[in-house]
């Protein structure tokens, strides 16, 4: 489990943030239960969300709610969507831990930002192959999601 932090000792605030069209390729066979395990695991879960495009399947969407995620679908960049929605969360004071699962180096000074107001950062990769070596260097920890 990650630090206890927060006010009174509480159950340290998870944000989950998932970059959908980097996580959920043909090539990663990616379980929607271990992804939320993970941030089940580091605490309590305040943000859990996965982020798509305008090109993401109903069944894609509706099996990310169904796990308990807030789907965001953007027609515009991915990648900067979770990277203002992952920061504000953390300059807000709403999370004490972030874990980004991701496979994309865009998300790097997210985790810095993070760690310089003394959050928690964890870069989860989607496979094995699919690991970014700058998230990976930049997080406090890392992970990678087993394969299939």
């Amino acid at each position: 489990m990650g630090l206890l932090r927060g006010r009174d000792d509480r159950t340290p605030r998870v944000g989950l943030f998932v970059d959908g069209p980097n996580v959920f390729r043909d090539e990663f066979e990616v379980d929607l239960d271990e992804v939320r395990a993970i941030g089940d695991d580091e605490g309590r879960m305040t943000l859990a969300r996965i982020y798509l495009n305008e090109h993401a399947t109903p069944n894609l969407i509706k099996a990310g709610e169904a796990r308990g995620f807030d789907v965001v679908t953007t027609s515009g960049d991915v990648d900067v969507r979770l990277a203002v929605d992952a920061t504000a969360a953390v300059v807000d004071g709403q999370i004490d831990v972030l874990a980004v699962v991701s496979r994309d180096t865009d998300f790097k000074p997210v985790l810095e930002r993070a760690a310089a107001r003394d959050v928690e950062t964890i870069a989860v990769a989607p496979g094995e192959y699919g690991r970014s070596d700058a998230l990976q260097n930049t997080a406090q920890r890392s992970m990678t999601l087993s394969d299939g």
